[in-house]
């Protein structure tokens, strides 16, 4: 199972004096050049003051991930899981050392990137939590791949919802984590989220991927 995550526009400034080391980081054979390059072009950033990405990224979506309540063993399994596409360093884990950064991502200098270090994680189940603005980074196969859409029904229509599916998209990986279970198929993971979540399942059209709907 790997969970794909936006990064947030908020974030927590680190207060630990520690150094940046991309060598150290997830992907470092395929993504350093790429982060050297991105950070070269944003001065601005801190690299003596670093901490985890999961205590780094704040938004709404990692609020309700709530790493740092998780179980030892969820938070391995999270660790292990999750992948967090980043505008300074192309993927991260929850565990990366990194630091603050504020700028928007530069799709077209990540996708080759991208394409090698993420290469063959989708043979297994992906679940894809991402926006819009990071799904266009790596496209995983559609066949194994469920992306995650929020609605809410007004009138008895469906009806998209936009910041808050932040929200509910961080409850979903959360859940996924906290339990032992590992969805090897669409109709897995269905069965799983069905057992907290008000959602359906929709088949994939084209090259489209599968999608979960989740009424709110």
């Amino acid at each position: 199972m790997l969970i794909l995550l936006p990064p947030s526009e908020g974030k927590n400034e680190p207060s630990r004096a520690k150094a940046l080391k991309l060598s150290a980081l997830s992907f470092a054979d395929q993504l350093t050049q790429a982060r050297e390059k991105t950070l070269k072009k944003y001065s601005s950033v801190d690299q003596s003051k670093c901490d985890f990405a999961a205590k780094i990224y704040s938004g709404v979506l990692y609020q309700s991930l709530d790493y740092g309540s998780l179980s030892p063993a969820a938070k391995k399994r999270a660790d292990k899981s999750i992948v967090i596409i980043s505008a300074a360093f192309g993927a991260l884990r929850l565990n990366d050392v990194i630091p603050y950064y504020k700028f928007k991502i530069d799709a077209k200098a990540w996708k080759a990137p991208l394409a090698t270090a993420l290469e063959g994680l989708d043979s297994q189940l992906v679940i894809d939590a991402r926006s819009s603005t990071y799904a266009t980074v790596w496209t995983p196969e559609p066949k194994t791949t469920v992306a995650i859409r929020v609605f809410t029904k007004v009138n008895g229509q469906k009806k998209v919802i936009t910041h808050m599916s932040k929200k509910y998209r961080g409850e979903v990986a959360r859940y996924l984590v906290a339990g032992a279970n590992n969805p090897k198929s669409p109709q897995e993971l269905l069965a799983l989220l069905k057992k907290k979540f008000n959602c359906t399942l929709v088949k994939p059209e084209g090259k489209k991927p599968w999608f979960i709907d989740l009424i709110v």
